[in-house]
């Protein structure tokens, strides 16, 4: 921490013409970020590349154990026979949600301790108006470990509204602090995922990054004298085109 602050502190120094023209600057070292998925119809993958594309953080794919049911070579499917496969696996949770055996099992998981994350972004498929079976499996596993972090959610649709994800999100994950609302993203808007996302990020309260600068006290007197920075801290020559940057100690989106 001490070294990240004093690298920063350096940066700052030099982008200023004179040591008395140097403001106060609060730079605070925001929490790794994760960023936890499942897709079915490839939907929500599109939606975490157009993610990371704008934010730093570790990516985790949640995978069902039984590949029959999406194997595409396979008549079972989830939404075969109007859906029955995947209503018998969310009534099965309905019935007894506090019991492990009725969740779907799910792939070993790539990261199983959550203690270096401070931020988690869940993108999630819905399925008949509630939460996926597959990423309910493994919030019930692992939503305990999400304690006192700060959580965010993503649900992709085709047009139903997103209240039960959310109120399933909530069940699984009870004791985090959820950062804003909920951003849906349907059939209608998904070719937009990206401006959504863009708008979306600043409603949250973090930042994404293990050295992400979160904020700068801003100082309008030098506006336009080159010092621009990437969310995660790296010094840019000129703005972006598109993206969240910090210019001058000010967060700014260029569209």
């Amino acid at each position: 921490m001490k070294q990240i602050f004093m690298l920063l502190a350096a940066v700052l120094l030099t982008a200023c013409s004179k040591d008395d023209e140097v403001k106060a600057a609060t730079v605070q070292e925001a929490g790794k970020t994760l960023v936890v998925y499942y897709s079915y119809t490839n939907n929500c993958h599109e939606v975490v590349t157009s993610l990371t594309n704008q934010i730093q953080a570790d990516v985790m794919r949640i995978e069902p154990a039984d590949k029959t049911m999406v194997s595409t070579n396979r008549p079972q499917k989830y939404e075969a026979n109007n859906y029955a496969i995947g209503t018998a696996l969310l009534n099965a949770i309905k019935a007894n949600p506090n019991d492990a055996a009725s969740y779907p099992a799910i792939d070993p998981v790539s990261i199983t301790d959550l203690s270096q994350y401070q931020n988690i972004i869940i993108v999630t498929p819905l399925w008949w108006s509630q939460m996926a079976a597959i990423m309910q499996t493994y919030l019930f596993n692992y939503g305990a470990q999400m304690a006192g972090k700060n959580v965010a959610l993503i649900v992709s649709s085709h047009s139903s509204g997103i209240s039960g994800v959310v109120a399933d999100a909530k069940r699984l994950v009870p004791d985090c602090t959820w950062m804003g609302d909920a951003l849906w993203i349907n059939a209608s808007n998904h070719s937009n995922r990206a401006s959504l996302i863009q708008d979306w990020l600043p409603t949250l309260n973090f930042e994404s990054g293990t050295n992400a600068v979160k904020s700068l006290t801003p100082d309008p007197s030098r506006r336009g004298e080159g010092s621009i920075y990437t969310l995660g801290g790296q010094r840019l020559a000129q703005a972006p085109a598109r993206g969240i940057y910090i210019e001058n100690g000010i967060k700014r989106i260029a569209q």
